[in-house]
């Protein structure tokens, strides 16, 4: 039935105009089009737009993941730009810097985690797979 439906991640925010230059400033991603007020971006094959809710913020899972190749010199230029990246506690993984690395049936990935300017946790992976 929705095999064949156009999928929409949604961000929110408190203060859209903030998130948006999040986007541009930190993550250099520049919204395609606007709709009702309501940037709407598209990466890779995904979409996904900015909402203003009083919630945002208050999911304390991750939001998004990006993949990338080679996710080292993505994390360097994210952090010359400012972006803080988070360091969870998590079975079976160890830090290198602020990259978890975790490898499971010989299946290594990379990742880390950072937060945007409205508290939505957003996630950068990289797998040998």
């Amino acid at each position: 039935m929705l095999n064949d439906a156009t999928l929409y991640a949604v961000f929110p925010a408190k203060d859209a105009e903030r998130l948006k230059q999040f986007f541009w400033d930190k993550l250099g991603l520049e919204p395609v089009e606007e709709r009702m007020g309501m940037p709407f971006y598209e990466i890779g094959g995904s979409k996904f737009f900015i909402y203003e809710s009083m919630f945002a913020g208050t999911n304390e899972a991750t939001v998004a993941s990006f993949a990338v190749t080679d996710l080292r010199p993505v994390v360097d230029e994210l952090k010359s730009k400012g972006v803080v990246f988070e360091h969870y506690d998590m079975p079976d993984t160890t830090l290198d810097g602020d990259i978890h690395i975790m490898e499971t049936d010989g299946i290594e990935m990379k990742s880390v985690w950072f937060k945007d300017t409205e508290g939505n946790i957003l996630n950068i992976n990289q797998s040998d797979e």
